[in-house]
């Protein structure tokens, strides 16, 4: 199976209405196939400048490094060195903060990756999930 248009674009909505359902900053959407090609992309009124960028390198490290960005938070405690290598080998697109969730189908296939930046990391992870969840695919953060 693979990210279908129509399945990243359902992703993106939910994804928007759980963050203004929860009243969370303004948010930044990036959502990635599991080539890394962008497949579907929002930024809300109000969001700051770079804010599509690290939600981009949020879903851009999850799918390079085939796990979760709060997991690769996680090496980057552990392993900073490991963290800066793969950064610099991934052309500088990896943010190694949550919000960046691999997206997987019923057979626990990767299929792509959603970033989320905007408000704290925490719960741009939370409105990723949930528009993962409304697409009827599994959200895997790297937990």
């Amino acid at each position: 199976m693979s990210l279908s248009l129509a399945a990243a674009q359902t992703i993106l909505s939910a994804t928007l209405a759980e963050a203004r359902a929860k009243g969370m900053n303004p948010l930044a959407i990036a959502i990635l196939d599991a080539r890394g090609a962008l497949k579907a992309y929002a930024a809300e009124d109000g969001t700051s400048l770079k804010r599509g960028d690290i939600a981009r390198g949020k879903a851009a490290g999850a799918i390079g490094l085939g796990v979760g960005s709060r997991g690769i938070a996680r090496m980057a405690a552990e392993r900073p060195h490991f963290i800066a290598a793969a950064t610099h080998a991934i052309g500088g697109a990896l943010i190694p903060v949550a919000g960046g969730v691999l997206i997987r189908d019923a057979g626990n296939a990767v299929i792509g990756a959603i970033g989320v930046s905007g408000d704290t990391s925490d719960n741009d992870e939370i409105a990723a999930m949930a528009g993962i969840e409304a697409a009827g695919l599994r959200g895997d953060p790297g937990a």
